[in-house]
């Protein structure tokens, strides 16, 4: 049987320079109508027992080649357990040492998050007491753009992921989440739904989730540069979140993301917006150090720099939503290679590492939720 390479499936990315039954070049595509490239997904086929090397030759211009250095990536036969592969990165060329056991061997920059899988969340949240699906849009490739609205309290939580499309941890992230505030015997979930009403966005990009981007939207577009000034034409994704966002108000905004570079979970804030509120800044490092003392696997000490008085950046959500609302809002940032304070020599940082976390994230809240 012929070794065989195909990224024609959902997500799915890779372009294949050349193929034997011990060395497959590769190269990743770029974001359509954008520079940006790093998010890698495909299959090989009929090559069980043989020892293949996997080199992604176009690394060294990617979005963030210093990502690659000490990353591993991820496979799977059975598209549920992703394990770390042997790789290695020099010269500008990522190179996965497999040898799979079956003759399907799926091989991603991180563990998937299918529109397929979106679509059962989108089904199973419908599903539960209390809460309720609403499309605010759809996306320039005609998708739906879904919102998940949950509890009857009067604070505003807002929670959205994948702005960035590979990041797909993000989404894990939120399926944790989810699970928690829709538990009807968790005291956590009841005493935040009395408390505030949950508005959540598993995926602000489906069409970039959909077409294997990295980073932007089917035009080509970077969303969080998108939120001071969102349009239909580019970005309506933003457009019609932040009107949603102009409807209700927002207390308390967490956006969620995955670092190509940085080994560790943390958060970045809005301390560079020109009307920034010392009572605003004290709550979210009320948050960051409680999330720090729940669970191992969130860090202070690794992270973005603070920005600079009055210098941030205002089409980023975070630092938007600070000013536009008076928002305690956040990045949560978690990592593409592991958490180096708590590595997984076999799963790396996982869906349900990402999972467990949105579920500690939401405890936090719980803990400060009177306070927003």
């Amino acid at each position: 049987m012929t070794v065989t390479i195909t990224s024609a499936f959902d997500a799915g990315n890779i372009r294949v320079l050349s193929l034997s039954d011990t060395l497959a070049e590769l190269e990743i595509v770029r974001d359509h109508e954008s520079e940006f490239y790093q998010w890698f997904y495909f299959r090989l086929g009929n090559a069980a027992g043989k020892a293949i090397k996997l080199v992604l030759t176009n690394c060294g211009e990617s979005a963030y080649p210093g990502g690659w250095t000490n990353y591993s990536a991820r496979v799977s036969e059975d598209r549920e357990n992703w394990t770390l592969a042997p790789t290695d990165y020099a010269d500008g060329k990522l190179t996965i040492h497999v040898q799979p056991e079956s003759n399907a061997l799926w091989v991603a920059y991180f563990a998937p998050y299918s529109m397929e899988r979106h679509h059962d969340l989108i089904a199973w949240a419908a599903n539960q007491p209390g809460a309720a699906v609403q499309e605010l849009g759809q996306t320039l490739d005609g998708q739906p753009l879904d919102m998940v609205r949950l509890g009857e309290g009067p604070k505003q939580v807002w929670l959205y992921a994948r702005q960035h499309p590979g990041e797909t941890m993000a989404q894990w992230w939120v399926e944790g989440a989810l699970e928690r505030l829709c538990d009807g015997e968790d005291s956590v979930a009841r005493l935040l739904r009395q408390q505030a009403t949950f508005h959540i966005i598993p995926n602000m990009n489906p069409d970039g989730s959909r077409r294997g981007h990295l980073r932007t939207n089917a035009a080509g577009v970077n969303l969080n540069r998108e939120w001071a000034a969102p349009s239909m034409d580019r970005s309506p994704e933003v457009f019609v979140v932040r009107a949603e966002m102009d409807r209700t108000g927002v207390d308390f905004a967490m956006d969620v993301h995955g670092d190509e570079a940085i080994p560790a979970v943390f958060i970045a804030g809005f301390e560079g917006i020109p009307d920034v509120r010392a009572d605003k800044v004290a709550l979210y490092n009320r948050y960051r150090d409680l999330l720090a003392a729940r669970t191992p696997d969130f860090q202070t000490k690794q992270g973005y720099p603070l920005g600079a008085p009055g210098k941030a950046n205002m089409g980023m959500s975070t630092a938007q939503l600070a000013h536009r609302y008076g928002a305690v809002s956040m990045t949560l940032e978690m990592p593409f290679k592991d958490h180096d304070d708590l590595p997984d020599p076999v799963f790396g940082w996982s869906p349900a590492r990402s999972m467990q976390l949105g579920k500690e994230c939401m405890a936090v809240l719980a803990e400060m939720i009177g306070e927003l």
